[in-house]
């Protein structure tokens, strides 16, 4: 079987696992009771799930509301401590000051992944804090024609908020809601919100940390929250489209929870990730420290970066991250002018993917720092057999030349004599 082959068999057993979960009806009694003409209640997203048909000036569509209450927890997080983060917390993230209420936190899920102009979002979450915990209100079009509803609708809910919070939605997000407002000739109502795409910011902090920093992952890894029965995300479009077709609602229910949650761990994040940012003297995992340095690096915070690179190594680090901590630390001092001799002896006595490059540094310090010609040729050589380039080729040609033509002086200055 070909690897399209076992994807596609693996697709089938997840709806036939999301069937079997969720398309059978209330429990009936015995046979003979068996209405012969059924209520029709799983055909319709209104009869599964609390909420109504909206009617705007362009239509109607349907939405539902779910509270996540302030006493619950989501993993490790604490819902009601939402509503308690400080207002200048995003700052640390260049986000200027705005109260939590004024959050809003965005996700889509659409009929396809690719984007494009024939890919719209079928249904589109907003999050926001609350006092009495976390709201998902959940905005959602039965067939193609409700969209421009439901873009309307969308639209005036997010007119109170100041801030609009996504994960890859200034790359997905929000360039497809964009392209669906202008198609159904409505202006966007993004252009007066800061956004904050947080997956560039949990990148930073914990790509060294974790393999992967996709939300779901994050989720587990960070939260502690192991989902149970979640739709995979290559199946929404499928299951919107056979609801299109069958009208069997029942089906999509996973849908709406999949994207309730994402929505509420990107909330739970997002009252993580800036606090890294803003107190990195409170960061005990050396990989979060290292990623945080090399994003103060290219801040041009350079001492700051130095002062955390060296934590992180300090603090612990994987060899391949260490190896290359130590050379992002020999290289800082190097640009502040200051010898970091110390690191390319420790990078150049070890097996490690930069030892050629140390050795290199060796040989440049010897050769102008202390104009020991020879040492640097050993440098050179030792750092050539390892991993040669044309720069060290020229580099060992003019060392050497520069060794013979003072060999050659001595010998004549003595023979002169």
């Amino acid at each position: 079987m070909g690897e399209f082959q076992q994807q596609l068999a693996e697709l089938r057993k997840r709806v036939a696992t999301i069937d079997r979960k969720y398309a059978e009806g209330p429990p009936i009694g015995p046979r003979e009771h068996i209405d012969p003409a059924p209520r029709a209640a799983f055909r319709y997203v209104e009869e599964w799930l609390s909420g109504e048909e909206i009617e705007t000036a362009q239509g109607r569509h349907f939405e539902t509301e779910k509270i996540f209450e302030h006493h619950r927890r989501h993993g490790s997080a604490d819902i009601g401590a939402l509503a308690d983060l400080p207002h200048d917390l995003l700052e640390s993230l260049e986000i200027a000051e705005a109260a939590p209420e004024e959050w809003a936190f965005l996700d889509t899920e659409t009929t396809g992944l690719a984007g494009g102009t024939g890919t719209c979002a079928f249904l589109v979450g907003v999050g926001r804090i609350t006092r009495d915990g976390f709201s998902v209100r959940q905005f959602f079009m039965r067939e193609h024609g409700e969209e421009a509803s439901l873009l309307d609708a969308l639209a005036r809910y997010l007119e109170p908020f100041r801030v609009l919070i996504t994960y890859n939605g200034r790359a997905f997000d929000q360039p497809l809601l964009e392209t669906r407002y202008r198609l159904n000739r409505a202006r966007p109502p993004f252009a007066r919100l800061e956004h904050l795409d947080l997956l560039f910011s949990a990148r930073r902090l914990w790509k060294l940390r974790f393999e992967s920093c996709r939300l779901v992952d994050l989720e587990n890894q960070v939260l502690g929250v192991e989902r149970q029965g979640d739709v995979p995300g290559a199946l929404i479009p499928y299951l919107y489209f056979e609801y299109l077709r069958t009208r069997q609602a029942a089906r999509l229910l996973p849908v709406f929870h999949h994207n309730q949650l994402d929505i509420l761990t990107l909330a739970c994040l997002t009252g993580i990730v800036p606090l890294a940012f803003r107190d990195t003297a409170a960061l005990t995992s050396g990989a979060e420290m290292a990623g945080i340095a090399r994003w103060l690096r290219e801040a041009g915070e350079t001492e700051r970066a130095l002062e955390l690179f060296g934590r992180a190594v300090d603090a612990g680090l994987p060899d391949e991250l260490m190896f290359r901590t130590l050379w992002d630390i020999g290289m800082l001092e190097r640009k502040l002018g200051r010898p970091a001799l110390g690191i390319w002896n420790d990078l150049a006595g070890s097996t490690n993917p930069f030892r050629a490059r140390a050795l290199e540094e060796l040989a440049k310090h010897y050769e102008h720092g202390e104009k020991d010609h020879a040492r640097a040729l050993r440098m050179t050589q030792a750092a050539r057999e390892i991993e040669d380039s044309a720069d060290l080729r020229r580099r060992e040609e003019r060392l050497s030349r520069r060794l013979a033509a003072r060999s050659k002086k001595r010998r004549y200055g003595k023979s002169s004599k």
